[in-house]
């Protein structure tokens, strides 16, 4: 759908067709699923912050500008509401040895022994374990971090996306690269290596 028809379904909806809402609803669904699964934060439902990232676009649309495009500003949304429920679970003890999987704990006594590719059973392991390490980072960090490194997004696209300038996004994203080499460490050193 191109930015002409999506005016087009704002405007009915700022009028007050429903079947307006679903379209739009239908069409930046998997766009706000991305943006949540990216950011998701540890004891939030998915689509609970679906449905809060939804509540906020349809209360604010007649704020949106159509200065950019919509997707922009609905992704924008979906992070504020992760970054804002992040906050809201400030308290979080220090990710352990004892707090991992048996699965997650073997990936890392072979990533220690190897230094090549991970096989294919070993992925979903090493993927929870990368979002258990990301839980551990403020929600700033982890935003950067997923967005750049995880995402493969630029510099330009982050600060489109949360508002932040370059520099501080840049400093965010080494000091996140740097706190998340140190928790890897703290959890190799525990095993006793």
């Amino acid at each position: 759908m191109d930015e002409p028809e999506l005016s087009a379904y704002i405007d009915a909806v700022l009028t007050g067709d429903d079947d307006a809402a679903r379209v739009l609803v239908r069409h930046l669904y998997p766009v706000v699923l991305r943006m949540v699964r990216a950011h998701l934060p540890r004891r939030a439902s998915e689509e609970d912050l679906c449905q809060m990232t939804f509540v906020k676009v349809f209360s604010n649309l007649d704020r949106y500008s159509r200065q950019v495009p919509l997707h922009h500003w609905v992704s924008r949304i979906a992070i504020n509401t992760c970054l804002s429920q992040l906050k809201a679970e400030s308290s979080r003890p220090e990710l352990r040895w004892a707090d991992l999987s048996e699965a997650q704990a073997i990936t890392i006594e072979n990533l220690e022994a190897s230094t090549g590719e991970l096989d294919a059973s070993q992925s979903v392991s090493s993927r929870d374990l990368v979002e258990l390490m990301m839980s551990e980072l403020n929600p700033a960090d982890r935003t950067v971090i997923t967005l750049m490194d995880l995402e493969g997004r630029s510099v330009q696209d982050v600060k489109e996306l949360t508002g932040w300038n370059a520099s501080v996004i840049k400093v965010r994203a080494f000091r996140a690269r740097r706190k998340l080499k140190s928790i890897y460490t703290r959890l190799t050193g525990e095993t006793g290596r």
